[in-house]
């Protein structure tokens, strides 16, 4: 039996469905610390997913840096990856499934972003999925490896 082992190419192409579904049946894990490169999953299942995620990193976000403590993190951002916009990280209960999940959360910590709400778990060793909530609506996934 082959057993499935996500990847950044695998989750870009799933069904947003799947995403979920995916999202909802793996553990929170560790916090990661330090330096993590996201892919934005924009369109997941299609021929858009790969294309987007590469215009995304290289002009606008290409993860984020969490703190030693695990308790802080900024955002990559430009095309230069100035680490700006800064979330709290804390677990929490996810809005998808009430299940125990990492939450960044910058209602707290920034001032641009206060509005937006993440959540992480952990779906393969070192690679996370995120959802993205602006407010309370869950608008897009992004993926998160940690180096």
């Amino acid at each position: 039996m082959k057993t499935f082992s996500p990847s950044v190419d695998r989750l870009l192409a799933m069904p947003q469905a799947a995403l979920d579904d995916l999202f909802r049946h793996s553990p929170a894990g560790e916090i990661p610390r330090g330096d993590t490169q996201g892919t934005a999953v924009i369109a997941p299942g299609t021929f858009v997913a790969p294309i987007a995620a590469k215009l995304i990193r290289l002009l606008a976000w290409q993860g984020k840096v969490f703190d030693p403590d695990g308790r802080r993190l900024r955002n990559k951002i430009l095309p230069f990856g100035l680490r700006a916009i800064a979330a709290e990280v804390y677990r929490g209960p996810s809005w998808l499934d009430r299940q125990e999940c990492i939450v960044l959360d910058y209602s707290r910590a920034s001032l641009v972003a206060f509005f937006i709400r993440d959540e992480i778990r952990e779906v393969a060793p070192k690679l996370f999925l995120g959802v993205v909530y602006i407010g309370s609506l869950k608008t897009i996934n992004f993926l998160l490896s940690v180096r």
